[in-house]
């Protein structure tokens, strides 16, 4: 079983306050769906709504530090050495839709690095967290024991499943995200989009996928997964540059990332 910091104790409370108003509001889209108006800004409001209890607890347990936040952006702490990077919402079409796959993320770095990393799925209950040099771990209920994470071993590349994301109305790359596709689902077992990168990647370091890349990410989209993911082994990079490798560095400055583990990794990278 994990020995839980006190860091990781505070980010697991903020993210279990705000999930009480998303499970609620998530309740109500079904009824939102026949609106004329639709569910859009209802939304909205449950993702401001959420990033405002994060924001709450956490400068409560943690004053001073700063924060990098999807719907509030930057805001400096007195302490220049912490800093915050939330997303009170990833997998926002999923939550509009009535699809019961998104997640709360909270990231914390120090000095520029990445140290620890939180995704949780509040439907499901499934917690997924790490810290730098203490693994990665799942908790998939209160009060449950942490399972210990550990990346996929596949080699084979033809025997993986990777998971993606395309863009949508109005994102560019799509003729690139179709030739990604097409060179990697005609040797693969598979490719999935979930509509999540932060669940997504939480994923890989479970093994429940052999790999993910995607393009055109935020960093609060990818900070609290990066952590995650190189904790349970698997090698994250910046995708387009295979240089640089993120369990050295900070969150993924390009928006473009990729992850697999040693063996899989560059056959992926060749055709993504």
């Amino acid at each position: 079983m994990a020995v839980q910091s006190p860091l990781m104790t505070i980010m697991q409370n903020a993210a279990r306050q705000a999930s009480r108003s998303l499970i609620r509001d998530f309740g109500e889209v079904e009824n939102l769906q026949v609106s004329r108006k639709g569910p859009a800004d209802f939304v909205s409001a449950a993702d401001k709504k959420a990033e405002e209890v994060l924001l709450d607890n956490l400068r409560r347990d943690r004053p001073g530090y700063s924060f990098l936040m999807e719907e509030g952006g930057e805001i400096k702490g007195t302490d220049k050495t912490h800093r915050f990077i939330v997303d009170p919402l990833d997998g926002t079409t999923n939550f509009l839709h009535g699809i019961p796959h998104f997640a709360i993320s909270v990231a914390l770095e120090r000095n520029d690095e990445l140290v620890a990393g939180l995704v949780y799925n509040p439907i499901t209950d499934e917690m997924f967290h790490a810290e730098k040099g203490r693994g990665a771990f799942l908790n998939a209920g209160r009060g449950g024991a942490d399972i210990k994470l550990k990346a996929a071993a596949r080699t084979i590349f033809n025997d993986a499943i990777f998971a993606t994301g395309l863009p949508f109305l109005g994102k560019p790359g799509h003729a690139k995200a179709l030739t990604s596709l097409h060179k990697v689902m005609a040797e693969t077992a598979g490719i999935r989009r979930l509509g999540a990168a932060s669940l997504d990647l939480a994923w890989a370091a479970a093994g429940r996928f052999d790999g993910y890349w995607e393009r055109g990410l935020a960093p609060w989209d990818t900070a609290a997964g990066i952590v995650i993911a190189r904790e349970a082994g698997l090698v994250v990079r910046e995708l387009d540059n295979e240089s640089e490798d993120l369990s050295e560095h900070n969150a993924c400055h390009s928006g473009n990332i990729i992850c697999a583990n040693a063996d899989l990794l560059p056959d992926l990278m060749k055709r993504v």
